[in-house]
């Protein structure tokens, strides 16, 4: 059997896939399921009872906020970092930051930045010049350090946006399976329908200008706010 040749470029493209699933991996020690983002107040409270209820309130969080918010955000930090502007990156990071409604929901982005630029210095293979830039940042964003290392590593901005979406509906829907509680196969039954929406929601991230970004969910600042005073619970907000 003969081996073929790989070209060099496709080398580096499946590095960077690799490096990518790396990323969106549930093993990524970040912290990211120890979170429900309001979902589990909404659970408390009736208003996620059974598989449709729970589809409907984790795809509405998807589109609206993630698809209007959080994905154009990190869109912008990306470019930043393509860039070498480090004084974007920190405007960004502001922007970001500001936009998170209740005190956990600040607490938990910061706490995932944190997890994630000790693990990038802790892999201690990452060229000094831009963990200088990493360290230098103050309390970090999680999509801030997230867009930084997704540039390093040569992920395409809309790969690493699909990723990141991806995580983000895969903690919802394991969030949903434990406290609602749902079964394996209805989780599986969320993840297939939303994961197909995926790609036009970070295409219509990327096209959103300025003006369009928009933090505006009153339902879900809500349930993270009640969450924030919930008797019992799992999960941090």
């Amino acid at each position: 059997m003969q081996m073929q040749n790989i070209k060099p470029q496709n080398i580096a493209s499946n590095i960077a896939l690799s490096r990518l699933l790396q990323l969106a991996s549930p093993m990524l020690p970040v912290g990211a399921y120890s979170y429900s983002q309001g979902l589990e107040w909404a659970i408390e409270c009736g208003e996620v009872i059974d598989l449709a209820s729970a589809k409907t309130w984790i795809s509405d969080a998807l589109m609206i906020y993630q698809g209007r918010y959080e994905l154009p955000v990190l869109y912008r930090q990306y470019q930043a970092w393509q860039l070498n502007d480090i004084a974007a990156v920190k405007e960004w990071d502001t922007y970001f930051q500001a936009g998170r409604d209740t005190s956990e929901a600040l607490a938990e982005t910061r706490q995932m930045g944190y997890s994630l630029c000790r693990l990038l210095n802790d892999l201690g293979s990452l060229p000094a010049d831009f963990m200088f830039k990493i360290n230098e940042l103050v309390n970090p964003a999680f999509p801030t350090v997230y867009a930084g290392i997704t540039h390093l590593w040569s992920i395409s901005a809309q790969d690493m946006l699909q990723a990141y979406a991806w995580s983000w509906v895969e903690n919802q829907v394991s969030a949903a399976m434990k406290t609602v509680p749902l079964g394996q196969v209805a989780g599986q039954k969320i993840l297939l329908e939303l994961g197909a929406f995926l790609p036009e929601i970070v295409t219509d991230a990327m096209q959103l200008e300025y003006a369009e970004i928009s933090n505006f969910t009153p339902g879900l600042s809500i349930a993270g706010c009640r969450h924030e005073t919930q008797y019992s619970r799992l999960f941090r907000s």
